[in-house]
């Protein structure tokens, strides 16, 4: 059990010294792996940057996957097989603006680290079945980083093995792997929702900290 987010942040930081200093780079996916990931950035005097993504919904079934979508790059799944291109595309181009204004929300008129040879640290407060980080991690491993590694503070054991048989990820770090899980926020004192003030004022907290 964790007192808050930044209780989990700040054990997933003592797991992770080795990597303080190192050409790394934490990458947090929002909102709630927001708060670790300053933690962790602050106290592994690492840079912190937002993973943000949406899945694309089928045409018929929206609320039913058929890829995701990142900044950068597209990742689609076997069901994707029966549906028009020029639907893939025209989603794909929409959620990326969507994303692309989320960021620039987030950040301004700062632009996304460079990725390609860094160690990518991959934080969130948890996972429940672990098939949003795993597309996102098969997105970022097409960034050409030199390591992915993927820090939670909790998850059940089906979720871990998922992530430890993924050819793409290089460590996985969990501090808690119970048996008995409903969700996350019951291994959390306090879950309260984080929101988009909260996020801006981290991340901002943070760009000040590695331009000073």
């Amino acid at each position: 059990m964790f007192k808050d987010r930044n209780e989990a942040g700040y054990l997933l930081a003592n797991k992770l010294e080795k990597y303080r200093s190192a050409d790394a780079v934490i990458l947090a996916i929002p909102r709630g792996g927001i708060p670790l990931g300053f933690i962790m950035a602050q106290n592994l005097n690492l840079p912190l940057e937002v993973v943000l993504s949406k899945k694309i919904g089928h045409p018929l079934h929206k609320e039913y996957a058929i890829g995701a979508v990142t900044l950068k790059n597209r990742i689609l799944s076997d069901a994707a097989a029966d549906v028009s291109q020029s639907y893939i595309e025209s989603e794909t181009e929409n959620i990326r603006a969507k994303l692309n204004k989320r960021y620039a929300d987030y950040y301004g008129d700062h632009k996304p680290l460079p990725l390609k040879d860094k160690i990518l640290v991959i934080v969130d407060d948890g996972i429940a079945t672990g098939n949003t980080m795993l597309s996102i991690i098969k997105m970022l491993h097409d960034e050409k980083p030199k390591k992915i590694i993927v820090a939670i503070p909790v998850a059940p054991p089906d979720a871990i093995k998922k992530l430890e048989d993924s050819p793409h990820i290089d460590e996985v770090i969990c501090l808690l792997v119970p048996n008995n899980f409903r969700a996350v926020g019951q291994f959390y004192q306090n879950f309260d929702q984080v929101d988009d003030t909260e996020v801006k004022q981290l991340l901002n907290k943070m760009l000040k900290s590695f331009s000073n």
